[in-house]
C-alpha cells in the first residue's frame, strides 16, 4: 500500500489532483484504502468518505439500470431506439440497438458541446436526436456520451420514472450502496471534491455536476451526473466479481454478468464490453498487468474503477485531475503506474 501512497503524494505534488481516494480488494474484501490531499487546492483535508464527481464512470452504473430490466424481461438487447421513445422513429437512429448504444458502435459522435446552443432539456434531447451519425452502425467504436443519453432517456420511458429514482430502485438499493447519487443536496457540500474552475459558468464547480452538457439536462443522465464514494464503487466491483451476487441477494444472474463484461469489438478500433471498457491491448487505462479478460471505466474528472475476474482483484481510483483546469493530461499515466502497483501489491498478499 504504502507504494500507491506515495505515487498519489507525487502526483499531487505534481498538481495532478489536489485529492485522492483510493481503494483495492478482492471478491470479499477491501485489502487497503486510503485519502490523500485536499478537496480543493488549500482546503479541507480529503477523507475516506468524500463524494467525488463520478462523471463517466456514470455510464456503466446505468447500465447495469438496463440489465436488470433485461433480466426482467422488459427489454432485449436487440430493441432499437425507436421502440421505446417514438420520437426517434423517421431518424437515421431509429434501428439502433440497445447493444450498440451500450458499445459505442451506435455511429453516434462523442464529445459534443450540445450545452453551447442547447439550453432546456428539450433542446438537449432535440439535439440529440439530430445529431448525423458519424459511422455506419456496427462498423467503428466511438465513445459516446450522446449515446448514453439515450439510454437514460429509454430507462426513464420503460420504467415510468426519472432515471435518479430508477436508479435508486434499480441498481443503488439492490447492491446496499447508500452515498451514490445525482443532484448532491447542499448539506454535503463540504464532502465533495472541486472540480473545474469552470469559464462557462464563471466559478469554482464544488457539488454541481461538471459535465456542462448534464448541467442542462438537471443534474440526471444517462452519460454523467453521479457523485459517489470509494467504498460505494468497491461494493459494485465486488458484486460484479462475484458474478451478479451482493451479502443480500443475487443482485444480477451470471449469464447477465457474462454478457455484460464480454469485449464484444476485439476486431474493432477499441475493445468495448457492454457499458464497460474492455481492455485494450495497447494503451489502456489498467495499465500493464490486469488480464485481457478484465473491464472497467474512466471519468473525466478523474475517476476510475477497473476489475479482473481473472486474478480475483478491483482498484477503484477518485481524483479531482480537472482541478482547478481540465488542462492536465498526467492522470492518464498515473492510472496505468496505479494499476500496476494494485496487481503487485495484491500478489503479495
Amino acid at each position: 500500500m504504502m507504494n500507491v501512497v506515495k505515487l498519489l503524494e507525487q502526483a499531487r505534488n505534481n498538481k495532478s489532483f489536489s485529492g485522492a481516494v483510493f481503494a483495492y480488494g478482492n471478491s470479499h474484501e477491501i485489502v487497503a484504502q486510503g485519502a490523500i490531499g485536499t478537496l480543493v487546492w488549500g482546503g479541507q483535508k480529503t477523507e475516506i468518505d468524500s463524494l467525488w464527481d463520478l462523471a463517466s464512470v456514470t455510464k456503466p452504473l446505468v447500465a447495469l439500470a438496463l440489465m436488470k430490466l433485461f433480466e426482467q424481461g422488459v427489454l432485449s438487447l436487440e430493441d432499437t431506439i425507436s421502440y421505446f421513445l417514438p420520437s426517434y422513429e423517421g431518424t437515421d437512429k431509429a434501428e439502433i440497438t440497445l447493444f450498440e448504444l451500450l458499445a459505442h458502435t451506435s455511429g453516434i459522435p462523442g464529445q459534443q458541446p450540445l450545452y453551447k446552443h442547447a439550453k432546456t432539456v428539450e433542446d438537449m434531447k432535440v439535439a440529440v436526436r439530430q445529431l448525423p451519425l458519424r459511422h455506419e452502425r456496427g462498423t467503428y467504436v466511438e465513445y459516446t456520451s450522446q449515446g448514453f443519453m439515450i439510454v437514460g432517456d429509454i430507462i426513464e420511458q420503460v420504467v415510468d420514472k426519472r432515471l435518479d429514482e430508477a436508479m435508486n430502485e434499480l441498481v443503488f438499493h439492490p447492491i446496499g450502496v447508500k452515498n451514490t447519487l445525482f443532484n448532491p443536496p447542499v448539506m454535503l457540500k463540504n464532502r465533495i471534491a472541486a472540480t473545474e474552475n469552470c469559464p462557462w459558468r464563471n466559478q469554482m464547480v464544488k457539488g454541481q455536476v461538471h459535465d456542462e452538457n448534464c448541467v442542462v439536462l438537471g443534474g440526471v443522465a444517462g452519460h454523467a451526473g453521479l457523485f459517489g464514494t470509494a467504498e460505494d464503487l468497491s461494493t459494485i466491483c465486488q458484486m460484479m466479481l462475484r458474478k451478479g451476487a451482493t451479502d443480500q441477494e443475487d443482485y444480477l444472474k451470471a449469464p447477465t454478468v457474462r454478457v455484460m463484461t464480454n469485449n464484444f469489438t476485439s476486431s474493432l478500433n477499441l475493445a468495448r464490453a457492454l457499458g464497460w471498457q474492455a481492455k485494450d491491448q495497447h494503451g489502456s487505462p489498467a495499465g500493464d498487468l490486469f488480464s485481457p479478460s478484465s473491464y472497467g471505466h474512466t471519468g473525466f474528472t478523474g475517476t476510475s474503477i477497473w476489475m479482473d475476474p481473472e486474478k480475483d482483484l478491483f482498484a477503484v481510483l477518485l481524483t479531482n485531475r480537472v482541478h482547478p483546469t481540465r488542462e492536465n493530461h498526467s492522470i492518464q499515466r498515473i492510472r496505468r503506474l496505479f494499476h500496476n502497483l494494485v496487481v503487485l501489491n495484491m500478489d503479495n498478499n
